[in-house]
């Protein structure tokens, strides 16, 4: 892996990498598989596996994908239901989905990953860290929900009228349109699971590094829900990124790319386990 400070500067003048698109059938439900080569030349290099959250798409990731593709490989996912895939036949609960994430890694031939989600895509990982400790060297959680105590329809779209309020117009647009995509029915069929899956109880079993982002404005994942997320976790690590909000792994993407970076760093010990 590169220094630290190379890899800095590598992502303030990011080397255009090309995206590899394809669609990938798991126990009958559609993925869409947009992986990114590294730019690194390190011999050993870590593989980043990125899930959105509910009613996004891969495509809020793809300036962090660029920024991670400095130190390692990147896979960006497009869940079932999600960004223009087919939705299945009924709502996927957590469990499942985490089930799904793992047979799709065998599928790819991925041994060892650095999991990163967003939102509800936090509860995934943290799932699939659950269930398959074995492929998981790293967890990563950036704005995670669902706090037990905002676990309502009206509050979640209370924090959430009010962070879009505030993002960028270029982010509220991304999203926007992915929303679209999803239709309401999908949205709504899987905000009732999001709501239902208690990610702190989950962390208790999971035994994977874990690094807890949020923007210190993010009105979605509040401060001391995330505090308790991390203490919950082995090695739990919370960071705030100052003047952010829910989108931060968008709107501060190379500052967040070099949080995860500093994350496997200090757990590199497991980045590549003995067989």
């Amino acid at each position: 892996m590169p220094s630290t400070d190379q890899a800095s500067a590598d992502r303030r003048q990011p080397t255009p990498v090309p995206i590899h698109n394809r669609n990938v059938e798991v126990d009958g439900q559609q993925f869409t598989v947009h992986s990114m080569a590294s730019t690194s030349t390190a011999p050993e290099l870590p593989t980043f596996l990125l899930v959105h959250g509910i009613g996004a798409s891969h495509r809020y990731y793809r300036r962090m994908q660029s920024s991670l593709a400095v130190i390692g490989h990147t896979i960006s996912l497009d869940l079932p239901g999600f960004g223009g895939t087919r939705r299945p036949e009924r709502p996927l609960s957590v469990e499942e989905c985490g089930t799904l994430l793992g047979r799709l890694l065998d599928r790819l031939d991925v041994p060892r990953v650095v999991l990163v989600g967003h939102s509800m895509g936090g509860q995934f990982v943290t799932e699939l860290a659950r269930q398959r400790p074995d492929v998981v060297s790293h967890l990563v959680l950036i704005g995670p929900v669902t706090d037990p105590r905002r676990a309502t329809a009206v509050k979640q779209a209370m924090g959430l009228t009010r962070d879009s309020a505030k993002e960028p117009p270029s982010g509220k647009l991304i999203v926007f349109r992915d929303y679209l995509k999803c239709g309401p029915r999908w949205f709504f069929s899987e905000l009732a699971v999001m709501l239902e899956y208690r990610t702190d109880l989950a962390l208790r079993e999971v035994r994977t590094p874990t690094l807890v982002i949020r923007g210190d404005n993010d009105p979605v994942s509040g401060h001391a829900w995330c505090e308790s997320l991390s203490a919950a976790a082995p090695n739990g690590h919370l960071v705030e990124v100052a003047g952010h909000r829910h989108l931060v792994h968008y709107t501060a993407a190379t500052e967040t790319a070099a949080q995860i970076e500093a994350h496997v760093r200090r757990h590199a010990s497991i980045m590549h386990p003995a067989a």
